[in-house]
Formats: C-alpha cells, sequence, structure tokens
C-alpha cells in the first residue's frame, strides 16, 4: 500500500471511529434519559459504571437528579444519590436545584437526603422555602418545617422581592400559610410592585387566606404600625 493509500486508508479509519464514538455516546445519552423516565435504577446504575456522566443534561437543559425529583422516579434519583462524586448543586437551564423540585414536588425523605448530602437551602434568588411554599402538595407544611429547621431564611426575598410567605398565599395551602406565619414569616413585607402576601391571595380569589393574613396583619400591628 502506497503513502498515499495508506494516509487515505486511516483517515476513513479514522473518520469512522470518531462516528461510531459519537453514537455511543448519544445512545448511552438517551438511555440515561429514557432509564430515568421509567425509574429503572438497574439500567440507570450500568450505565453509570459503564462511565456516563451523572451530570448530564438533556436538550431542554434538565438534569437527572432533578428530573428523576420532578417525575417522582424515586429509584433512579436514589441511584444517582448513591454516587460519592455526586454534585447535588447541579443546577439545571433555570437556575433550579435538586433541592428546589424536591421541595417543589413534596419528595420530603428525598429533601432530606440531599440536606444531609450538603444541599445549599439558601441559594441567592429563588429558594427551596419558595418552592416548598408554592407548592399544593399534601403535608407541605411539613417540607416548610424540614427547611426552617436547617436554617432556611423564611423572609427570603425572589429576584423582585417576593417572598415564600407571598407564594404560599398564591399557590400553597392554607395549612403551609398557617405554618410559615407560627414560624414567624412577616405579613407586612412588600415585593418589588408593592405586593403583600395577602395581595397575592385576593388576587388569587382565596378568601379563607385573606382572613388568616388579615389577622396575622392586625396582630402585628401594634409592632409595626398603620397598614
Amino acid at each position: 500500500m502506497s503513502a498515499i493509500a495508506r494516509r487515505g486508508f486511516l483517515a476513513v479509519t479514522g473518520a469512522a471511529g470518531v462516528l461510531w464514538a459519537w453514537q455511543a455516546h448519544a445512545g448511552a445519552h438517551e438511555d440515561f434519559f429514557t432509564a430515568i423516565h421509567r425509574d429503572d435504577a438497574a439500567a440507570l446504575q450500568t450505565l453509570l459504571r459503564r462511565g456516563m456522566d451523572p451530570h448530564t443534561r438533556n436538550d431542554k437543559g434538565q438534569t437527572g437528579l432533578t428530573l428523576a425529583l420532578q417525575l417522582g422516579s424515586l429509584r433512579a434519583f436514589a441511584a444517582l444519590l448513591a454516587l460519592p462524586t455526586l454534585n447535588v448543586e447541579v443546577r439545571n437551564a433555570h437556575g433550579e436545584s435538586p433541592l428546589m423540585m424536591a421541595a417543589l414536588k413534596g419528595h420530603l425523605e428525598a429533601a432530606r437526603s440531599l440536606i444531609a448530602r450538603g444541599a445549599d437551602v439558601n441559594k441567592t434568588g429563588w429558594t427551596p422555602l419558595h418552592y416548598a411554599a408554592s407548592s399544593h402538595q399534601a403535608g407541605q407544611e411539613d417540607m416548610v418545617a424540614l427547611l426552617l429547621e436547617h436554617h432556611a431564611y423564611i423572609d427570603a426575598a425572589s429576584p423582585n422581592g417576593s417572598t415564600p410567605l407571598m407564594m404560599s398565599a398564591q399557590y400553597g395551602s392554607i395549612a403551609c400559610t398557617q405554618r410559615l406565619l407560627d414560624e414567624g414569616a412577616d405579613p407586612m413585607l412588600k415585593n418589588q410592585l408593592g405586593l403583600r402576601a395577602i395581595d397575592f391571595a385576593a388576587r388569587a380569589q382565596r378568601p379563607d387566606t385573606v382572613t388568616l393574613l388579615q389577622l396575622a396583619m392586625r396582630q402585628r400591628q401594634p409592632q409595626r404600625g398603620q397598614w
């Protein structure tokens, strides 16, 4: 074989090798997210043993760990969390952490596990407590209590200054709103639009929550003045 022919052969075989590697990677990527959708921990563990990056994102920028929590694929979540090298703070394209998703979906034990692994309870901007307070899942007051036990800032301000109490007033359960108030959330605070939690409740047409917040505001009047 001439030198020119040899170079041509190597170029072709090299390109074929690159194509094969790309196809193998693409297949593993698809299999990784399929396993999460199916909550197939065994398939996921096999891919991870073969070197699959657990921090891989799908075409929407979602991470495997956060997606597992979003879907309720808790066996897949456990398989990923078992990796000692897993970074539990890897965010998705929207800046959401796994703990935020666990808080939103009401996965209390998953939230405990993430906190035990060092998940940030007080990240900048929207926090896990905002997400917990926004959810109407049964028992969300226990999720709120868990986060507060681990020093979540109760009046954390979102990028527009909204607090967890405001989110609960509009979207959460009245039990969650009550828990936040019992733990010291301030109903007198306003966001950047000048809205208080009671305004969020009124806008969402939640009269029971409005009544609850009116009582909390009256109780604070001697301390904070007129509203």
